[in-house]
């Protein structure tokens, strides 16, 4: 896996706490326990699917909300068939 160092500025206050957790919990160092923190918000708590960019979103959002306002609904086979 490549990886990539990036600097990162924290308060004061936040390291010594993160130095205590990562301790008390069994990381190896505070970076350990940022990497894991950052993998449990992106991959495990994140709510939409980064496959999609903030356009297409948009977009799904809005045929979505015409759709329900104008009760227009068709079935998955037709939605898919159409997309072609």
């Amino acid at each position: 896996m490549e990886t990539q160092q990036i600097n990162l500025k924290i308060p004061l206050n936040l390291l010594k706490a993160a130095q205590s957790y990562a301790e008390n919990f069994g990381y190896r160092n505070v970076q350990d326990l940022a990497i894991e923190s950052m993998r449990t918000k992106v991959f495990e708590e994140n709510e939409f699917d980064e496959t999609f960019n903030e356009k297409e979103i948009e977009l799904v959002e809005a045929i979505l909300t015409k759709s329900l306002k104008n009760k227009d609904f068709v079935s998955e086979k037709e939605l898919f068939s159409s997309l072609k």
